[in-house]
């Protein structure tokens, strides 16, 4: 995650390092609350995280990291999985529905 965002009239604004602490949690609880909504077409289940990385190039452990806010998602590993999810990057960082 980069420590700011951009606004609606598009400027940037710092965020805390509480808030950006918040925005990974926010994130990875978006990306399994999406995740568990894609289903495996072979086992009728939501798929794992161990195959949500295989589709995207990760490790099972880079999936986790993610999901528990660990860690802070390359631009590239977004890009894959919301592709995977078949949702928007945007859509990634909206609130949790």
């Amino acid at each position: 995650m980069y420590p700011f965002f951009i606004s609606e009239n598009e400027t940037f604004i710092l965020m805390s390092d509480k808030k950006l602490i918040q925005a990974k949690k926010a994130l990875g609880l978006k990306i399994a609350e999406l995740r568990k909504k894609v289903i495996n077409p072979e086992t009728n289940k939501p798929i794992s995280q161990e195959e949500l990385g295989l589709r995207t190039g990760n490790a099972k452990k880079t999936i986790g990291e993610i999901e528990r806010g660990n860690t802070n998602p390359t631009f590239e590993t977004l890009f894959k999985i919301a592709n995977e999810l078949q949702v928007s990057i945007a859509e990634l960082f909206q609130p949790k529905s």
